[in-house]
């Protein structure tokens, strides 16, 4: 059995008062039967990983591929582990508009991830236009084929879907269309990894999840969980979010 994952990507915010909301949330949640995941900004991550227990796991939002040299301002994936992280998300739909970054260099960044000993959350998802168009699942296809390396395992990899036109937006796609591409993703990951590996690995459903919303999102197939937004910022919200999963 997967076990389900609530994950918070905390983007551009906090500083250390934000570290108060984890532990009202570790308070909230003393011993949950499902993980949870916090991805602070890198400042936070040591702090972070020092404030929570065992019940509230701790992680990057990107890291180098390069385990060292000449990178200013970069962070490789060592470094997070040192930090405390135990995961990483890689190849946001943020990272891969605002920094260009391509299939190729989740793939590189991930299989970087993998050594270093951390959980690599890759993230894919098409724009409203390619939506439009009816061409998601070929492009979540390309995204996995180039940005999944072939080390990869249901213990070191994690995917989340993410339709970019959704985020933050409060718009979410259909019951339908949310399954239609999880069950897409896992038959993906079943023939290039075999059933054992393709069934264990964890999807994530990412893109406006609330906890208003979350219930229904989680009763969809193949949903292991999610990846949230401004939704995790506040303990009172990401709980509701977690208590949801939790009875999925």
């Amino acid at each position: 059995m997967r076990r389900k994952l609530a994950a918070g990507n905390w983007k551009m915010n906090g500083t250390g008062a934000a570290l108060s909301e984890l532990q009202t949330l570790e308070q909230s949640h003393p011993a949950p039967t499902v993980d949870i995941l916090i991805c602070p900004p890198a400042t936070l991550i040591h702090r972070a990983a020092q404030t929570v227990g065992d019940s509230i796991a701790i992680g990057g939002q990107d890291c180098h591929a390069e385990r060292s040299g000449a990178h200013t301002g970069d962070i490789s994936a060592e470094m997070l582990k040192d930090a405390g992280a135990t995961h990483v998300i890689l190849g946001h739909s943020e990272r891969r508009e605002d920094h260009g970054e391509q299939d190729e260099d989740v793939r590189a960044k991930a299989r970087a991830a993998m050594d270093a000993g951390l959980v690599a959350i890759i993230c894919v998802g098409e724009s409203l236009e390619q939506r439009e168009a009816a061409n998601t699942l070929d492009i979540i296809g390309g995204q996995l084929s180039g940005s999944v390396p072939d080390q990869s395992t249901g213990e070191n990899l994690v995917i989340a879907y993410e339709p970019i036109w959704a985020i933050g937006t409060g718009k979410v796609p259909t019951l339908d269309e949310i399954g239609e591409v999880h069950d897409f993703i896992r038959a993906r990951l079943e023939r290039r990894f075999g059933e054992g590996v393709g069934r264990s690995v964890r999807l994530l459903y990412g893109g406006s999840v609330k906890p208003a919303n979350a219930a229904e999102i989680f009763g969809v197939s193949n949903v292991d969980g999610a990846l949230v937004g401004g939704a995790s910022l506040k303990a009172g919200d990401f709980s509701g979010i977690i208590s949801a999963l939790e009875q999925a």
